[in-house]
């Protein structure tokens, strides 16, 4: 069973709906003792940082992460939920997980494209991920997939070690980090077509190890 943490933050139903489809149980969860039994942990999430943090640490399930994280437990985050595992977002000032060392930032304004043409934040649309390196969770994603974004905020991880992926708008962000048994995608692969299922049914059936 796939336990999805249900902490208050939405985005919950189109991640159930994309597993579903794929042919994996899964459960929308805030029991703690269903977090941990699961076979793995899809944290998904939309919002402000300094509420989901709130929320989650009034549902206990700040813990819960962590003793998954430490326990090996498959874990993949999305949108806020790929920004809030590190230790700080300027979003709020809030304090986050720290399950990843480094902090989630603001875009810079005026984001300009390399033709000097002013950008929207929130970044919002279809982008590509350039993949730094291997992973099981993007194994057969190619440069011409698109992925879904929806956000004014990035991760960035402290060590280049844990950036899988990297997205271009306006600047270079981390869009995909991950660190063990932990993987996380700034867009949204249950919005994101053939290339999003593909990731989650990888996912689905990765074991945790980090393969480069």
């Amino acid at each position: 069973m796939i336990a999805i943490i249900d902490y208050k933050a939405g985005n919950l139903k189109s991640v159930e709906r994309a597993l579903k489809e794929l042919g994996f149980p899964c459960r929308i969860t805030q029991r703690t003792d269903e977090i941990l039994n699961s076979e793995r942990i899809v944290f998904p999430g939309v919002g402000a940082a300094g509420k989901a943090m709130a929320d989650l640490r009034q549902l206990g399930l700040d813990k819960a992460l962590k003793a998954a994280f430490e326990a090996n437990k498959p874990i993949l985050g999305i949108c806020l939920g790929a920004q809030i595992i590190l230790e700080r977002s300027e979003e709020n000032a809030a304090q986050c997980l720290g399950i990843i060392q480094g902090e989630v930032k603001l875009f810079p304004r005026p984001l300009l494209s390399a033709q000097k043409e002013r950008l929207k934040i929130p970044h919002m649309g279809w982008n590509g991920v350039h993949l730094r390196k291997k992973h099981p969770v993007v194994k057969g994603i190619t440069p011409s997939d698109e992925f879904y974004f929806v956000h004014a905020y990035y991760p960035r991880p402290s060590s280049d070690k844990c950036v899988i992926g990297t997205t271009d708008h306006g600047i270079v962000f981390p869009s995909v980090i991950g660190h063990r048994n932990l993987i996380a995608m700034q867009f949204h692969p249950e919005k994101s077509g053939a290339a999003g299922l593909r990731i989650l049914k990888n996912f689905c059936t990765w074991d945790g190890r980090h393969a480069e």
